[in-house]
């Protein structure tokens, strides 16, 4: 529905966003390794280090040669694999527009901790919706999506240029553009959106954005800032 492209936003406290190019240059590790065979079979990883909620829930269990690491810690790993590179490219330019200004207005540190802290409530929301699927969860969505929530409530006049229907070429605010793909995630998880898409998970990271933001950021940075970018 909407691809972010740039904002423009300044930093203003950071000389650069280390934790944001940190998280992307491992994502992106990982995956190029992945398609060059250097760590095995995609489909066995995603088994041993994906979230599954049927075996978080203790309502099925791990082949014995799978379970690598506990159970509990597959809610961290899973954040750093991704499906294809559509999957990967889809969530890293979001990352890439919007993280730089979240981790400025908390600091390199609490951004670090606020992004794990968003991805675990992305899985755990998930797996509570959904605790009988043993289909294993992947991706840094929702971290992403705590991520784009504190955007949103920090910098919603902020003019995003990006596409809009994938295609038309738009600068809009954020309240609009990025407040729409919010409002679909939503909707993608009380109505049956695509069953390839972890719509809970998404949920539950901005959840954790919303709430969490305002313990986060700096304080002389102020929630709902009129900056337009």
């Amino acid at each position: 529905m909407f691809i972010p492209l740039y904002d423009g936003v300044a930093l203003k406290y950071l000389k650069a966003p280390y934790a944001t190019y940190a998280i992307i240059g491992l994502n992106c590790f990982i995956y190029v390794a992945l398609w060059l065979g250097l760590l095995g079979d995609q489909a066995r990883l995603d088994t041993e280090f994906g979230v599954i909620p049927a075996v978080l829930t203790h309502r099925a269990y791990l082949d014995p040669e799978l379970a690598v690491i506990p159970t509990n810690l597959t809610i961290f790993t899973s954040m750093f694999l991704h499906a294809g590179w559509l999957h990967l490219f889809g969530n890293m330019i979001f990352l890439w527009v919007f993280a730089d200004n979240v981790e400025d207005a908390m600091g390199s540190l609490r951004f670090i901790v606020f992004y794990l802290a968003c991805g675990l409530a992305g899985a755990l929301v998930y797996t509570l919706m959904l605790p009988n699927s043993d289909a294993p969860l992947i991706g840094a969505s929702g971290a992403i999506s705590g991520v784009v929530a504190a955007y949103l409530i920090l910098y919603p006049r902020v003019h995003v240029f990006g596409l809009v229907f994938d295609w038309l070429p738009l600068s809009l605010p954020a309240v609009y553009c990025v407040g729409a793909w919010v409002a679909l995630q939503i909707g993608g998880a009380l109505f049956g959106g695509s069953p390839e898409v972890g719509w809970w998970a998404h949920v539950g990271g901005i959840a954790a954005g919303i709430t969490l933001t305002p313990l986060f950021k700096r304080w002389s940075v102020p929630l709902f800032s009129r900056q337009t970018g």
